[in-house]
């Protein structure tokens, strides 16, 4: 491989291009991801909210909505770093908040050599190092209004999609909305933190609806307790706004006379900022609220609840979608069959996992769903370490703690999630929150046996470092 100008690696002659198509033909790529954004958030996944995400909801009407789609790690860079390498973390290099290595190929050189025009607004600093992802178009959140200004992703789209025609190529965009993301909008922790910047409180961006605590259902793995309540609420007028992003974006499209040859995707990074959610392994942990539109290829208003697909998958799908030649090497697969209405072998499924917090300390995790179960195991897990993430600022944690000195019940949620245990094990049909761990019991014994197999022969696959670890200490 030789290199070339901005960190493209070529391939050789010809291996970027599209087989077979003229690159007029190729279809525009367009990737709005949310911050921190649970897959139960949208009206269409479920939210009861009257007209919390009607942006979204309307997107998901128009294209295929996937009912069992998982980021494969639970925190910010790392997520996307699988996203646009197709690789797990630890065989990308960014199993933190690093960046990934200079051998690994990446999504965007590969378009680039496709002829693509790349673009990305926000959440810059998460895809590093920047001369490996080959940007044309380049937005830091200071010039998106923090990542929170839909009139500031009105404005880019527009330029960006004319850049775009202007050039006659087809375009990457990946918008990133910093939403819903801590400091929550209208909350004190976003208060202190203007402040801490020299900066009026009123300086805050702007919302145009904010939710009340009574307006809002508590997740299943909090308690409902006043000031859990009030965070929540606080919370979803974030999600508000982040629907209004993306509404903003897609209006541009429209504008742009682009929609129909643009493959749209919506997801989010990881779950809400809230404890047992972000930063960890359970199933609100990882699984997102993804969403493929893309005119005259996968037909309006499907739900797909037969398969299982994960971050690991998203830059093959692209690939493919594009007619462009796969990166040798990445772990996921294309699910294009699936887009198209095709069984896919395979997809019974999916291998999460989680290494490091923002705060560079390492809590190793590894988890394997299926539709119905989750098995995990927490290699940090010794009876005295301490959990510590960033779920724990706000009011939340600190509402729980000071709960736990009247309510048994919620001590113990707290203990567990401040210890935890080597194995956990849950059936989330029946308790889709993972509030009852079974893993000592005898009935679900021969379940828990094959996940452990097939964790630890994924380990095997993927030259896992924790599998020496996970040998010797669960003797799978």
């Amino acid at each position: 491989m030789t290199p070339t100008r901005r960190g493209f690696l070529s391939l050789g002659a010809g291996a970027g291009f599209a087989l077979g198509a003229a690159a007029a033909a190729r279809p525009n790529i367009l990737l709005i991801t949310a911050d921190d954004m649970n897959w139960d958030a949208p009206g269409c996944f479920g939210n009861r909210i009257p007209n919390i995400t009607p942006n979204i909801d309307r997107l998901a009407a128009q294209g295929m909505r996937f009912e069992h789609a998982h980021v494969t790690v639970a925190v910010c860079q790392p997520c996307r770093s699988v996203l646009m390498t197709g690789r797990y973390p630890h065989r990308n290099g960014a199993e933190g908040f690093q960046p990934i290595r200079e051998d690994v190929p990446t999504l965007q050189e590969q378009l680039r050599g496709a002829g693509y025009l790349n673009g990305i607004f926000s959440k810059t600093e998460h895809l590093a190092p920047q001369s490996k992802f080959c940007w044309d178009y380049f937005k830091p959140p200071a010039e998106m209004g923090s990542g929170r200004d839909p009139s500031l992703y009105h404005r880019h789209t527009a330029e960006f999609l004319k850049q775009a025609k202007a050039a006659g190529k087809p375009f990457f965009l990946m918008a990133n909305s910093t939403d819903p993301h801590r400091p929550f909008a209208g909350s004190d922790q976003e208060a202190g933190r203007q402040e801490k910047k020299g900066k009026k409180a009123d300086s805050r961006q702007p919302v145009r609806r904010t939710l009340t605590p009574a307006e809002v259902r508590v997740p299943g793995f909090l308690p409902d307790i006043p000031e859990v309540r009030r965070e929540v609420a606080e919370y979803y007028t974030s999600v508000y706004r982040c629907d209004e992003t993306v509404g903003r974006v897609l209006q541009a499209l429209g504008e742009s006379g682009l929609e129909q040859n643009t493959l749209v995707m919506f997801l989010s990074d990881n779950g809400m900022s809230f404890p047992y959610s972000k930063t960890n392994c359970y199933r609100d942990s990882t699984r997102t609220p993804w969403i493929v539109r893309w005119p005259g290829r996968v037909k309006p208003g499907q739900v797909e609840n037969r398969h299982m697909i994960s971050g690991i998958d998203f830059t093959p799908t692209v690939l493919e979608a594009g007619g462009i030649r796969q990166i040798p090497g990445t772990d996921g697969r294309s699910f294009v069959p699936v887009l198209e209405g095709r069984a896919q072998t395979g997809r019974e499924q999916v291998v999460t996992v989680f290494h490091e917090t923002s705060g560079r300390q390492r809590f190793e995790m590894r988890s394997i769903q299926t539709l119905r179960f989750g098995y995990l195991f927490n290699a940090w897990s010794d009876g005295k370490r301490i959990f510590r993430n960033e779920s724990q600022n706000g009011r939340t944690f600190a509402a729980m703690r000071e709960a736990a000195k009247t309510d048994a019940r919620i001590a113990a949620r707290v203990d567990f999630f401040l210890k935890r245990v080597p194995e956990e094990f849950y059936d989330y049909q029946a308790d889709p929150h993972a509030l009852n761990n079974l893993i000592g019991d005898v009935r679900h014994k021969p379940e828990i046996e094959r996940l452990r197999r097939e964790l630890q022969q994924w380990m095997k696959r993927t030259e896992d470092p924790l599998a020496a670890v996970f040998q010797e200490r669960i003797k799978a």
